[in-house]
C-alpha cells in the first residue's frame, strides 16, 4: 500500500553511510583481536572473509555471502579457472564498497591445485588477494 500523506515521497532524505568498524582477524596468529580501521583495512579484511568462506555452510550467514567451491572437485582446470573467476567476483560484488574485480591470475604449484590472485577495486583504493583452492 502507497502512503497517502501528501509531499511524504517528494522529501528530500540523506542516506549516511555507517562507519565499517569491524573486529580485526590477525591471520598469522589465528586471533581475533581489538578492531579494524574505516576504509581500506576492514574492507580488505571484509574481501579476505568473503572467499575464505564456503557459501551455504554456516547457518550465520546468507545464502548471499562467500565463494562456492564445493562443486569444483573433481573438475578439469579448464572448467576450474572461469568458474573460479565468476564465483570470486559474484561473492565480492554484493559489498557496496567494492566497485569490481578483475586482474586474475591462476598458477598451478602442483596437481589438483589452483593458486588465483587477483585486485578488488574498492571505493577506498584497489585490493590485492588470492585464494589456494584444491580442486
Amino acid at each position: 500500500m502507497i502512503p497517502s500523506t501528501p509531499g511524504l515521497l517528494a522529501k528530500d532524505f540523506i542516506i549516511a553511510r555507517r562507519p565499517d568498524k569491524t573486529y580485526k582477524i590477525q591471520t598469522d596468529k589465528n586471533h581475533v583481536r581489538g578492531y579494524t580501521a574505516d576504509g581500506l583495512e576492514a574492507v580488505t579484511q571484509a574481501v579476505y572473509k568473503a572467499i575464505m568462506t564456503e557459501r551455504y555452510r554456516y547457518v550465520m550467514y546468507s545464502w548471499n555471502y562467500g565463494v562456492e567451491l564445493q562443486g569444483l572437485f573433481g573438475r578439469p582446470v579448464t572448467y576450474v579457472c572461469p568458474e573460479l573467476k565468476r564465483r570470486i567476483t559474484e561473492a565480492l560484488l554484493w559489498d557496496d564498497r567494492i566497485q569490481s574485480v578483475d586482474g586474475f591470475v591462476f598458477d598451478f604449484p602442483q596437481k589438483g591445485v589452483v593458486h588465483v590472485s587477483f585486485t578488488a577495486h574498492t571505493i577506498f583504493g584497489d585490493v590485492q588477494a588470492g585464494r589456494e583452492v584444491t580442486f
